[in-house]
């Protein structure tokens, strides 16, 4: 009998955190390294924000709370889909969850029996393939690739929904490639999936609020006979710089959101008291900050991508939100490095500029799509500039 269970087997360690894992060590050894692996704002949670916390704190609201989060919390966080996304969502129809990545467990897992399949367009967030297949349903892959801006067409989801097709995820802004969908072409994908009934959505719209060209549309709001079957997901962790607070939130019928609180009420319970009061003052707070982070990002993105396109072998896209870029490599797949070691695929590529010059980045193949890495920019411009010298000189020496 095996101590370990089967359904560990299924999946991996997150390569991202890997990745930033390996790179803090190097850094603890004296290494000099710039990490450009984690996907987390470089900004500091907003004063008042923390304000609400230590409030919280000293109002003794440190007890348990409701499983799907505190009411004031879930108010809102209706209030904020009305806002925002136009989205008549009930109180009883919200969650709130230890992080967005929760919400997309206690999702899944609620749902998903042997032989439901799950499409999810390539690249993807690094944990979507996992938590599905931890669940006990197999992931199927739609590309989405450079050659359609990273984004999932109608004929590509319509070729990939079978009579198993229980859920699509869809991730706009992106993480890895920060591609983003406009309205027009998710009344096209919606308009797929109206002919599958048997399909729920489920949309992570974390990054919404680091949408630079366009203005942000979430699927619900662009076809509102989905939803009934659309599970709304977002979080305060990229909007209000607060990823180590661990909130994210949800609108989903509500048989979905019993269901993940009775999958919860055996996990986590709830999510952390402070941090929801806190999230509640994020939620109902000014954002006038944002406009500064878009700014600098903005800034920060335009002198990656033309420090990267600079780079003979390297292919990038400007991407429209969040605050990575996903490059293509292939041009310089096959060659050796000046440290000798020979760059077969993008993962020797990342390793050998770890090891050799200390950038760390996250391979391509990581988010299912080989061939190309992606590169956090939330990090200073001192830090960024250092970096694609780096990157530059390294990719010089290839031979």
């Amino acid at each position: 009998m095996a101590f370990l269970s089967e359904a560990l087997g299924r999946i991996n360690p997150s390569p991202t955190v890997g990745i930033t894992q390996k790179a803090r060590e190097l850094k603890q050894a004296g290494r000099d390294v710039i990490a450009l692996s984690a996907g987390e704002p470089d900004f500091d949670t907003p004063q008042h924000i923390k304000d609400a916390a230590i409030a919280a704190i000293q109002a003794g609201k440190t007890k348990y709370t409701n499983i799907e989060g505190i009411v004031e919390l879930r108010e809102a966080v209706s209030a904020k889909f009305k806002r925002d996304n136009n989205l008549d969502v009930a109180v009883q129809e919200t969650f709130v969850a230890t992080g967005g990545k929760q919400v997309i467990f206690n999702a899944l897992m609620a749902t998903l029996d042997p032989g439901d399949e799950v499409v999810i367009p390539v690249p993807y967030w690094v944990s979507y393939p996992d938590i599905v297949l931890l669940a006990g349903g197999t992931p199927i892959f739609a590309r989405a690739d450079a050659t359609t801006g990273f984004k999932l067409t109608p004929e590509e989801l319509e070729g990939r929904i079978t009579t198993s097709t229980k859920w699509l995820i869809l991730n706009s802004p992106s993480n890895p490639s920060g591609a983003a969908y406009s309205s027009a072409e998710l009344k096209a994908l919606a308009e797929v999936l109206m002919r599958h009934p048997q399909v729920h959505v489920l949309t992570d719209d974390i990054y919404e609020k680091l949408t630079y060209e366009g203005t942000f549309a979430t699927i619900a709001e662009v076809e509102p006979a989905l939803y009934g079957r659309t599970v709304t997901l977002n979080g305060v962790s990229k909007s209000h710089a607060m990823t180590g607070w661990r909130i994210g939130y949800c609108a989903a019928p509500l048989p979905l959101i019993k269901a993940m609180a009775k999958l919860q009420s055996q996990s986590t319970t709830h999510a952390s008291s402070i941090s929801q009061w806190a999230s509640v003052a994020a939620l109902n707070g000014p954002e006038d900050f944002l406009d500064g982070w878009r700014r600098s990002f903005i800034e920060r993105r335009d002198r990656v991508v033309a420090g990267l396109n600079a780079i003979d072998g390297v292919d990038c896209l400007t991407p429209p939100g969040a605050f990575y870029v996903f490059p293509s490599i292939e041009g310089l797949l096959g060659r050796t490095s000046a440290g000798g070691s020979r760059i077969v695929d993008d993962e020797d590529f990342v390793m050998a500029l770890l090891e050799e010059a200390g950038v760390a980045l996250v391979h391509g193949s990581a988010f299912g799509l080989p061939g190309h890495f992606r590169l956090s920019y939330a990090a200073s411009m001192v830090e960024l500039e250092a970096a694609l010298t780096r990157i530059a000189d390294f990719c010089a020496g290839l031979k």
